[in-house]
């Protein structure tokens, strides 16, 4: 005998800190190296000399995704067992049986055998009290870059004693097995509460694995009466903070990102009582068609090293990059760490609570005003609708917007029924008096394809009263459609604007809209009116 441990033997170790608590505890036992808890410059050098990626300009690293540059949503999946079969909300999540679920799990792991693998140690919640230890492992470099990225990095110290308390395997080559794994076929993305694991297998796609995270936490947090949110938040100088609720494409992180407020987190975070926290320690932002002028803060992180930049055109001779050219993707993407953002919060957590909330939302139809001011039992209506469209690029095969109803804002990453998460906001909404507002980052002028993309500065001026409290006092009308409150005039932006049904040439072919509108809420409603109370279902629009 050598006087080594088995561990020792078969796998070889690399890295800054090696665990030890091994992956022999996950079922890796014949990797052939394991590189643990990397920091972004040995990543990023990985990374290029395995030719995974191409160094811009400025130091990025631009990776591709091949077929899959969006998330597979009809191929994620949940563990249907005794743990999740009266919490998990089945209309929404795809169920698959324990047995199919193990049957992936064994040849994953199989399929790690003499493979080189990294792994990442992270927490999932910036706040130290409700944070998630997540361990990541993966077969490529630059995903454990992304990932060690976008989550949030633990001291040094603490890597002696961290025990993860869920687990992400993430194995793009692994090809699934429709009839063996009970799947849709190659892609999958299959969550085992009761296992604490994550199997991410035929996708390079690395959204996958920011939004198990998220995912995860979304199905623990509400146990502890903390309300999970698909949304991104600042804070102003005086301590109050906002939340931006949207959809991917309706504006989370470039509204957020406010040279004139310090920026939280882009979207994803956790509400509790007097604590607002960040689930993440970076950022994850769309690339396509950028703009200098419009998003300086963001753009500046396309000339930052270590910054992944997924799917962007770049010249292979110059290294120059395209933001423009949307050839290989309308979903491309860019991770970097949150302290990239000038004025961002280093510590990711604010210790109040928010004092607006704004709802965001992509009116595909060019209905809806560029900002309503909500009731708490509207602001509980919107957010269970959670109408917008969805943007082209954001999940695969979605080409064009399309209007669409995603409740709570990420309906794809709800694990418990809507009425949990609704219920919980607005209990919060109502004993906090919090602000809420609808912003329409949408069409204006008409419906997508004939009016145009509702301006940014105009955007961001509403917001500004919003969150200055100008805008609260401002005269309102009130929207014949959706019985919310509109202002009639604010400083710095044409009020015709404000009146949507002013901005169409052709009157009627407004009403038609908003009546075609209307009915599309009315109808998407009705499997929640027997969740919520008189209230919410009296703040339903009702064509004029």
């Amino acid at each position: 005998m050598d006087g080594r441990s088995p561990r020792e033997r078969i796998v070889k170790h690399s890295g800054r800190f090696v665990s030890p608590h091994g992956l022999e505890n996950h079922g890796v036992t014949k990797a052939q190296l394991v590189h643990w808890n990397d920091c972004a410059a040995p990543l990023y050098q990985m990374a290029v000399e395995r030719r995974e990626g191409l160094m811009a300009e400025g130091g990025p690293l631009v990776v591709q995704t091949g077929i899959h540059t969006g998330r597979s949503a009809q191929d994620k999946f949940t563990v249907r067992d005794a743990t999740t079969e009266k919490t998990i909300w089945w209309e929404n999540n795809k169920a698959i049986t324990p047995a199919h679920f193990k049957a992936l799990h064994d040849d994953m792991l199989r399929f790690t055998e003499g493979k080189e693998l990294w792994v990442q140690d992270l927490y999932g919640g910036a706040d130290p009290g409700t944070r998630l230890k997540v361990r990541v492992i993966t077969q490529n470099a630059w995903h454990a870059l992304f990932i060690r990225h976008l989550l949030v990095e633990p001291e040094v110290s603490e890597l002696a004693g961290f025990v993860p308390e869920f687990t992400i395997l993430h194995l793009p080559d692994f090809i699934a097995s429709k009839e063996r794994h009970g799947g849709r076929g190659e892609t999958m993305i299959a969550v085992n509460f009761t296992a604490r694991i994550v199997l991410i297998a035929g996708t390079s796609y690395a959204g996958e694995i920011k939004k198990s995270v998220f995912t995860i936490l979304n199905y623990l947090l509400p146990e502890r009466n903390i309300m999970p949110m698909h949304c991104s938040a600042n804070v102003g100088p005086n301590g109050d903070a906002a939340i931006f609720f949207g959809l991917s494409g309706t504006g989370k992180t470039t509204l957020s990102a406010d040279a004139k407020r310090t920026l939280i987190g882009d979207d994803e975070h956790g509400w509790a009582d007097g604590v607002l926290f960040n689930f993440e320690g970076g950022c994850y932002a769309k690339m396509i068609r950028l703009s200098q002028e419009a998003e300086p803060e963001i753009y500046a992180t396309t000339r930052m090293f270590g910054t992944v930049l997924e799917n962007v055109v770049i010249d292979p001779y110059t290294r120059k990059l395209d933001l423009d050219d949307a050839s290989l993707a309308e979903n491309s993407r860019g991770a970097y760490p949150l302290s990239y953002i000038p004025n961002a919060s280093r510590t990711g957590v604010v210790r109040s609570n928010p004092k607006n909330i704004i709802m965001l939302t992509a009116d595909a139809f060019g209905v809806l005003p560029p900002i309503a001011k909500l009731t708490p039992s509207q602001a509980m209506y919107h957010f269970l609708s959670g109408y917008t469209a969805k943007v082209a690029g954001t999940e695969k095969d979605v080409i064009e917007p399309s209007a669409t109803f995603s409740t709570c804002f990420g309906g794809p990453f709800m694990p418990r029924h809507p009425s949990e998460y609704g219920n919980l906001l607005r209990e919060k909404i109502a004993a906090q008096h919090v602000d809420c507002w609808l912003v329409n980052t949408g069409w204006t002028g008409g419906a997508y394809g004939i009016g145009e993309r509702m301006p940014i500065k105009v955007t961001r001026a509403l917001l500004t009263a919003a969150l200055d409290g100008s805008l609260a006092k401002a005269s309102m009308r009130m929207d014949p459609n959706f019985g919310f409150q509109v202002p009639m005039a604010v400083p710095g932006v044409d009020s015709a604007i404000l009146n949507p049904r002013d901005t169409w040439p052709d009157k009627s072919a407004y009403d038609d809209q908003a009546r075609k509108l209307v009915g599309m809420f009315v109808e998407n409603f009705e499997k929640f009116a027997g969740h919520v109370g008189d209230d919410v279902r009296a703040a339903a629009p009702s064509a004029a």
